[in-house]
């Protein structure tokens, strides 16, 4: 290293994506150097989305369960259930989370600052560090993982108390009797379907005729299916024209087509842009595209040769799995260490409930690239394990080329989804024959069981 630098390489932003790119850095001999705000290890992902998240739904999922076999127990939650009751363990989990993460870290010989980091040129950062003195320090190569906000709309009163953002929504003090949310991405699917569960009235409001419309339309279906069956309300392919609150306890959205929504509470959930608050990253000679992210090349290379960015700042995925990916290869690419191309087979996991997960091409992605597609369908009802664990309305999709021969394609709804999804993953990428499941032998009873079934209803269906 030239004694120019004072590290390597510089890492901004300790979630999944940094903290991969600076232990790849650290492993490689170089001298590397973490800069995280918070006094905690991990970023949004740890602290304000994933964990928290997930660890509510666990219970969410317990309690309707404990609805459906009312008749073995009286079962009934109690009037104004403080919210931090139903995301239990939730600190044991982020203090042993950033314990490992510290460890490990500490292990690789990696510094770690905190503070805010600025950018004075391309190769000079300044930290702003709580109760200390700025640092400036050099370094030859950055890598920035500084994550994601919520997008605000200009018209959304959010005060986080009434109207939330997806941030703020774990901030509640009290489970709400009603809660609009407003959005029918991923994050408004999680929340809206994990609050209903639990006995809130939700209302999905959004533009679009269907909620996660960017997956295979069963799956779509079967989503909104159970979300109202639950007895949740879905509004699509409406436009939200005010929203307020009342200064007491009511929250009241106005649609387009004259639709009014009254409820206690309202999450906005109108997705995330990247976060280059305070970064002035127009002295390093950056700036964001026309969707708010930093455009980067296949080796996560930003338009300044010596800056890398990875995680939810270059945008979708999104995922937490592929940030961490994104991470190892940037600092592989800084480091001039050959990595074989990123592979496009990223299973995405969507942990409403019921959970959803899709990885390869979908129905109409394999109709545009064959000319045409052979499905087959398992319904998770038909499974024994269905039928035991009460998994009824799931379902899987095998999508196959043309010819049915070929796997191209996996698509689940239901519990266990993004678990069982790795099974497609592994004949895509292995390029299986569809024939080779119904050869292969699963556990009985298990949901895995619906990967033989799904092959065996598209054999049949093949020309």
């Amino acid at each position: 290293m030239s004694m120019a630098y004072d590290y390597d390489m510089l890492v901004v932003g300790s979630g999944p994506a940094g903290q991969k790119a600076a232990v790849q850095g650290a492993k490689a001999g170089k001298r590397v150097a973490l800069v995280e705000r918070d006094n905690l290890f991990g970023g949004a992902c740890v602290h304000r989305g994933t964990i928290p998240s997930k660890t509510l739904r666990e219970n969410a999922l317990r309690i309707s369960h404990m609805r459906q076999n009312a008749s073995l127990a009286d079962f009934k939650l109690t009037e104004d259930l403080e919210m931090s009751a139903l995301i239990t363990r939730l600190n044991d989990v982020l203090v042993a989370h950033d314990m490992y993460m510290s460890r490990q870290i500490d292990r690789n010989g990696i510094e770690r600052i905190q503070g805010r980091a600025s950018f004075v040129d391309n190769e000079t950062i300044r930290i702003d560090r709580v109760q200390a003195e700025p640092l400036t320090v050099r370094c030859e190569t950055v890598i920035l993982a500084t994550g994601s906000y919520p997008r605000n709309p200009p018209n959304m009163p959010i005060d986080h108390e009434n109207v939330l953002d997806s941030d703020s929504i774990l901030s509640l003090l009290y489970l709400p009797k009603s809660l609009t949310v407003l959005g029918g991405g991923v994050i408004a699917s999680e929340y809206a379907s994990i609050f209903q569960a639990l006995g809130v009235q939700v209302t999905m409001i959004d533009k679009y005729p269907k909620p996660l419309g960017f997956l295979d339309q069963d799956l779509c279906d079967t989503f909104v299916e159970v979300f109202e069956g639950m007895g949740g309300t879905w509004l699509g392919e409406r436009e939200v024209e005010h929203v307020s609150w009342d200064g007491i306890s009511e929250v009241t959205t106005e649609c387009n087509d004259g639709t009014i929504v009254r409820s206690q509470k309202l999450l906005c959930a109108a997705g995330r842009i990247a976060n280059v608050k305070n970064l002035n990253i127009e002295n390093a000679g950056l700036s964001l595209n026309d969707r708010g992210l930093i455009t980067v090349d296949e080796d996560m290379r930003t338009s300044v040769p010596n800056i890398f960015a990875a995680g939810d700042i270059i945008g979708p995925p999104s995922l937490a799995s592929s940030s961490m990916e994104q991470g190892r290869r940037a600092a592989s690419r800084a480091m001039d260490v050959e990595v074989s191309s990123m592979h496009d087979m990223i299973p995405s996991g969507i942990y409403a409930i019921p959970e959803l997960s899709a990885v390869g091409l979908n129905e109409d992605q394999a109709i545009k690239k064959f000319g045409g597609s052979v499905v087959g369908r398992a319904n998770f009802d038909e499974i024994a394990r269905g039928q035991i664990s009460g998994n009824t309305q799931g379902m899987l999709k095998l999508i196959c080329d043309d010819k049915g021969e070929k796997i191209v394609g996996t698509m689940i709804v239901g519990e266990g989804a993004t678990e069982l999804v790795h099974i497609g993953m592994m004949a895509i990428m292995n390029e299986m024959k569809v024939d080779a499941l119904v050869d292969s032998i699963f556990n009985f009873p298990t949901l895995a069981e619906a990967y033989r079934v799904a092959a065996l209803d598209a054999i049949s269906r093949r020309s």
